[in-house]
Parts: structure tokens; sequence; C-alpha cells
């Protein structure tokens, strides 16, 4: 009988001083509680987002990680020109040994804000998906039960038209206004909010340009081109394009996302989604229309209103910077709500395109006006006087 020799290696020894040793009173907790909930009980929102961008003026001890060609770092707090409280004190100074404490949480004023839809990577998705199979639901039963053919001809020209033309403004705004707004904003909270609201602009054109195939497709001359030539060209558009691509041009990213959420949105988007194209579809003999226009107008008065309501509250409120952000904010009001108002006059026209009217333009404008004056009260500011036009 043999035996195996036993080979001579380095026994492990424990000194408790290695990484997970140490007990303490949370130690077998599985929540992170560095942050202060905004309910009573922490979400698992706020697990996954709070603090996912770090912040050097918190504990980011070796100060950002990454810079740009001016040698500033990170996310400037002079992006927006919007300051919340704590925006004007320094940040620490870090050097070797240093260590990692800087302010007490939360470093700025910035980092209160908490997305009320509570919108992160798994409830985007689940959301959409949702979204998309309800609309190819509804545009397959419209064309498995030939309900096209309900149209009118001067419907279809309409839609091919104006409903195509739309679609250039969702693209625009998701892709360079959003998009952009959303790497400027100093958190994550503002980054994930900012960003799904980008996602809802380009999926809503995205079904629009789908939608534009699909009629292609079904009915006959539908001309699925004839959108470039009105973006292009159609004087009842061109006053829409103007204000769009002036929004895509805005630097401060929250002058962005209120120019477009506050203003455009309720004063222009509302006008043609809601008080034009969903109360003449039907007239028209179209059922279908409505459904893919409604999800887009879903997405920004139950969602994207709501984070945008809930981000500009905090900085009209704001313990140290209430006065100066509303002489801004009104400052903003006034410009683009005068610009919002005569592209939506210019859209009048159309409203005479269908065979069977609309409501009339002015009663939709009251509408939409209304509204606008009740979110702009809301946020504490003043109703501008250029709303009258």
């Amino acid at each position: 009988m043999t035996t195996s020799q036993e080979r001579s290696v380095p026994k492990p020894v424990f000194t408790d001083a290695e990484a997970g040793a140490k007990v303490f009173p949370d130690s077998d907790r599985r929540l992170y509680n560095y942050f202060t909930p905004a309910k009573r009980k922490q979400s698992h929102y706020e697990d996954v987002t709070v603090e996912v961008q770090p912040d050097p003026r918190h504990y980011l001890s070796q100060g950002w990680l990454y810079g740009f060609s001016d040698g500033r770092g990170g996310y400037p707090l002079d992006w927006t020109v919007l300051k919340a409280w704590g925006s004007d004190r320094p940040e620490p100074e870090r050097f070797p040994g240093s260590g990692g404490k800087g302010y007490d949480w939360p470093a700025t004023g910035w980092h209160e804000f908490r997305d009320p839809n509570e919108e992160w990577e798994l409830t985007f998705y689940r959301y959409n998906s949702n979204v998309v199979r309800q609309l190819n639901q509804n545009i397959d039963n419209a064309r498995q039960s030939k309900a096209f053919e309900q149209w009118n001809r001067n419907w279809v020209r309409f839609v091919e038209r104006n409903l195509g033309a739309w679609m250039h403004v969702d693209h625009g705004l998701g892709l360079y206004l959003y998009a952009n707004a959303q790497r400027r904003a100093p958190t994550n909270m503002h980054n994930n909010a900012i960003s799904v609201n980008s996602m809802h602009r380009i999926r809503a054109a995205q079904d629009l340009a789908l939608y534009n195939l699909t009629l292609t497709e079904e009915i006959p001359d539908f001309d699925g081109s004839a959108h470039l030539e009105v973006w292009k060209s159609d004087p009842a558009w061109q006053g829409v394009r103007e204000v769009a691509e002036q929004l895509t041009a805005i630097d401060d990213w929250c002058e962005a996302i209120f120019a477009s959420n506050v203003v455009f949105e309720p004063l222009v988007g509302e006008l043609f989604r809601s008080q034009l194209v969903q109360h003449a579809a039907p007239r028209n003999g179209d059922f279908v229309t409505p459904t893919v226009v409604g999800a887009a107008e879903h997405d920004f008065a139950e969602r994207d209103l709501r984070y945008t309501r809930a981000m500009f509250e905090l900085l009209t409120d704001d313990r140290e910077f209430a006065d100066h952000n509303k002489q801004i904010l009104n400052q903003w009001l006034s410009t683009w709500t005068d610009r919002a108002i005569t592209a939506a006059r210019t859209l009048q026209p159309i409203w005479s395109q269908p065979d069977n009217k609309p409501p009339r333009f002015e009663d939709g404008l009251d509408a939409v006006k209304n509204r606008f004056a009740a979110l702009v009260t809301e946020l504490h500011l003043d109703v501008p006087k250029e709303l009258a036009q």
C-alpha cells in the first residue's frame, strides 16, 4: 500500500484584515443607506440610480477621472445659468492623503431631484416594449379589417403631409436636444429622466416612420415622401421648423428642457396632436392614427411633463437661489412663448384641410393656453404677456 506524499504549500492565515472581514451593524444589509430616500422607505429605483454618477464634492477623493480640452472635468455646474443650493461652494481640495470626505450628502441641491416616474433601464424597456406591441396590434388589426379603406381622400392627403412633417420634430428634438441635454445634467437622476425623454421622442418618430411605410403599402397612391417637401417648404410648417431648429441650438441644458417641455410641447405639440389630429381623425373615418399619436401624447403629458415639473419646482423653491432662478426662467418664458405662439398660429391653415373639420383653431389654441398657464403657475412663475397673442 502506497501513501501519497503531502506537498508542502503555504497555508492561508486569516488576520481579520481582509476585505469583508469586519462586522458592523449593517454588514449584512442588502440595501444602500448612504442617501436619504424621498419617502419613508427607499425604492429600488433609488438604489440603482442615486449617485451612480459620482460627485467630487461628496467623496470622489481623486477628483474627476476624465476631462475636456479646456481642463475642466466631469459635469461642470456652469453648463446652466440656473443654480441649486450649494452650487457656489468650491469643490474640496484633493491631494494625496486628503481622504474622501467632502460635503455632507447631498453635496448640492441638484442631488435632491428624484424622478417621480422612477425610470431606469428595466422600467424603460418594459414600458416601451408594451407601447410598441400595442401599436403594432392596432395597425395589424386595421390592416386585416381593411380600415384604411374608410379614409376619405382629403384625409389621406392630410396624413401623408402633416403627420409625416411632425416626425421631423420628434426626431430632431429627441436626437439633438434631449440626448445632448442629458449629457450635460449634473446628476444621474437628471441623466436618466432626460435620456428616457429623448428615447420617447425617438421612438415616437420611429412609430410615425413605420406607420408611414404601412400606409404606403395599404393605401393606393399614398405618397410616403410628401412630408419631405412639406417640412422643407410648406409655409404652414416653417414656423414650427424654425422653432424646432432654434431649440436644438440651445447650449444651456436647463433652458433646453424648459423651453421644449414647459413651452413648446404644451403650446405646439399638444395643439397639433390633441386639438387637431385626435379630434379630426375619427370624423374622417380614421380610428388608427389617434392610437399612434396618442401614445406620444401620453409619453409627454403623463411622464415627461411629470419629471419636468418636479425638476423645476425644486429650482423655483430653492432655499438659496429661488429668486435667481425665477428671474431667469421668466425671461426664458417670455422668449420661447413668443416663438411658440407664432409657430402655432402659422399652423392654422392645416385646420381647414380635412373634409370634416376639427373644432376651431382658436378653440384649440385657447385650450392649450389655459393648460400652459396652469403649468406656469404651478412652477411659481409669471404667466408671460406674450400668451395673449
